[in-house]
């Protein structure tokens, strides 16, 4: 999403703390209305509705009620799937377009302007992701935790790296001074915590029915992901394309005419930039 982001090297962090303070503030009052609503805690522990929010709304609101308010929150939970798609599908064109999957994925739609192909990628892996949480309440959680984990891990690989080589680490134009690598600590820890955390059994006793396969898909993906690296990806994946690196040498890089003119003038690798002609068809 960053490529499509006008000064990205500069707006893009600004936009990842705005976003991390409005959640904080909101999220905050949110769950104060919530906590200040219950009732019966008991009923909220064990709620007969199967939800405990949903509980809570019952407790305070008619039947009616109740079901026009969760449909809100049904209705913000389909657009956070929403944003998740749209991000997921930019980040499998930026990687087929670096030749990390397949290249026919990196191609933009010239009548959507949008990467269509990725899109339908990102939307049928995840629904073949949900498939099993059809007839398991494990299998559900499980999903969700490969899905936060992954998240957090992929988040903090560059703060990891960046913490314990910072020679090789370049800051850019926003950073946070020296206040970077103490909030980089809290980082690691935290992800080291909170992937512990999603790891552990959802209910007890612990049996074939209750384990918690979540370290298991994770370490599926991890083995995965090491050995293809070494097995043939590291022969044909030289890297990301250097957006910012054209961009701060006042290329608008989200032209695809400028680019190409770049390329020809020799101002850019051309190896660096293979794809962003696909982008015009």
């Amino acid at each position: 999403m960053a490529e499509e982001t006008k000064d990205a090297a500069r707006n893009s962090p600004i936009g990842v703390l705005t976003s991390i303070g409005v959640s904080a503030v909101f999220g905050f009052f949110l769950i104060l209305c919530l906590l200040f609503s219950i009732q019966d805690f008991a009923d909220v522990a064990a709620p007969t509705s199967g939800n405990s929010v949903l509980q809570i709304l019952l407790s305070i609101f008619s039947e009616d009620g109740a079901i026009v308010l969760f449909t809100v929150v049904l209705i913000c939970v389909w657009h956070c799937g929403l944003f998740s798609l749209t991000s997921n599908s930019r980040m499998m064109f930026g990687f087929a377009r670096d030749h990390g999957i397949p290249h026919w994925f990196a191609h933009v739609d010239k009548r959507f302007k949008s990467p269509v192909r990725t899109i339908w990628l990102a939307a049928f892996l995840a629904f073949c992701l949900g498939i099993p949480s059809l007839g398991s309440s494990v299998a559900f959680t499980a999903a969700t935790s490969i899905a936060t984990i992954g998240l957090y891990i992929s988040y903090t690989l560059p703060i990891l790296e960046g913490l314990i080589w910072p020679q090789h680490f370049h800051k850019g134009p926003f950073n946070l001074g020296v206040a970077s690598r103490p909030i980089a600590l809290v980082a690691c820890l935290w992800v080291a915590f909170i992937c512990v955390a999603f790891c552990l059994p959802q209910q007890n006793p612990v049996t074939s029915t209750t384990l918690n396969y979540t370290p298991v898909c994770v370490g599926i993906v991890a083995l995965w992901s090491v050995g293809s690296w070494f097995a043939f990806a590291r022969r044909y994946y030289k890297g990301p394309v250097a957006q910012l690196e054209a961009e701060a040498m006042g290329i608008d890089v989200g032209d695809p005419a400028v680019l190409a003119k770049a390329e020809e003038d020799g101002l850019i690798d051309d190896s660096k930039f293979a794809g962003h002609k696909e982008r015009e068809a």
